[in-house]
């Protein structure tokens, strides 16, 4: 029979025992840009689950969609003070310009192309580690997500040509390089923030998008779109990321576990990337918008074009010689 002091210690251990379960369990907050249901939800659910499985539900991520933690701007920020846990998102370069390297239009030519630029152990890849790491994040991963265009809601004429002068004012993301790369296709830039950007082409404040691609466009802005011109402006690659203190201060067991799983999230993504780019186009075509035709010599004349007016720009305003560097070292690849 058990004394009442063998009853108090016995209870005190259950409850020891039970707070070290209790802190050995730890959930993690992801956000990304999309609505649920769209890609990078999914990919990022599969994600999700296989970190749960490899820990025995000791550590989990829980999803936030849709932006539902904030822009992906401010949620960069958070990410890095360790308000907000883990996000996979596009790059915000206000915090450090220098992240625009990554974005400069035209610096990839195919899919090959892109994976030697931009796949894991690239001259890209650690650049943005090195420079996140300034803002105390850690990147787990990437997630390739398309060649770029321009959604329209109107025919615009010589959409298309880069040299021809359009009147139609488009939103782009509030960074310098996308502002420009407008600018040199022959539109108007409006920088605006993208929880602004749907109302702003729904309202006629502008003609149009340009920063997103296919996939974008059908997610978020389907219903506003009425051509599409697939001219490949930029490679879009959004980073896996984690508050770098948050990550060490998990076991080893579940950094593995974190580890590895970004490794499936981002290899089968690559996997699948341009088949969905193409996938996308089709959508946005049957709800409802014409893919404007675009020539090997418009798409050269664009390219030429932005690389002859954009990069110097863009390299002289991050600081030439650390910019010319990693641009050749990249382009080398």
């Amino acid at each position: 029979m058990l004394t009442a002091l063998s009853k108090k210690l016995l209870l005190a251990a259950s409850l020891s025992l039970a707070t070290l379960g209790v802190a050995e369990a730890a959930t993690l907050k992801l956000s990304h840009v999309r609505p649920q249901g769209t890609a990078i939800d999914k990919d990022a659910t599969q994600f999700a689950e296989a970190v749960k499985a490899a820990t025995d539900g000791k550590l989990k991520v829980k999803l936030y969609p849709a932006n539902a933690l904030g822009d992906y701007t401010v949620v960069q920020e958070r990410v890095g003070l360790g308000a907000i846990d883990m996000a996979v998102q596009p790059i915000a370069s206000s915090v450090d310009k220098r992240l625009q390297v990554v974005s400069l239009p035209y610096m990839a030519q195919n899919w090959a192309d892109a994976q030697k630029k931009f796949g894991p152990n690239s001259v890209m890849r650690k650049t943005v580690s090195g420079l996140y790491k300034e803002q105390g994040i850690k990147v787990l991963g990437a997630w390739p997500v398309y060649f770029g265009g321009i959604a329209l809601n109107q025919a615009v004429e010589g959409a298309a040509d880069a040299d021809v002068s359009k009147a139609a004012k488009v939103r782009v993301p509030p960074i310098k390089v996308f502002q420009l790369l407008a600018d040199n296709l022959g539109y108007i830039a409006s920088p605006l923030p993208f929880s602004e950007a749907f109302t702003a082409v729904q309202t006629g404040v502008v003609d149009g998008v340009i920063g997103s691609g296919a996939e974008g466009y059908y997610a978020s802005f389907r219903d506003v779109t009425k051509y599409y011109v697939p001219i490949n402006t930029h490679f879009e690659v959004w980073y896996l990321l984690i508050n770098e203190e948050r990550f060490h201060d998990l076991d080893g067991d579940q950094q593995e576990a974190l580890g590895k799983a970004a490794m499936v999230f981002e290899n089968r993504r690559w996997a699948t990337a341009e088949a969905d780019q193409k996938a996308n186009e089709q959508r946005l075509q049957e709800a409802g918008a014409t893919i404007v035709p675009v020539s090997p010599e418009q798409m050269a004349a664009a390219a030429e074009k932005v690389k002859q007016n954009v990069w110097p720009v863009i390299v002289n305003d991050i600081g030439k010689e650390w910019a010319e560097k990693i641009l050749k070292a990249a382009l080398a690849e």
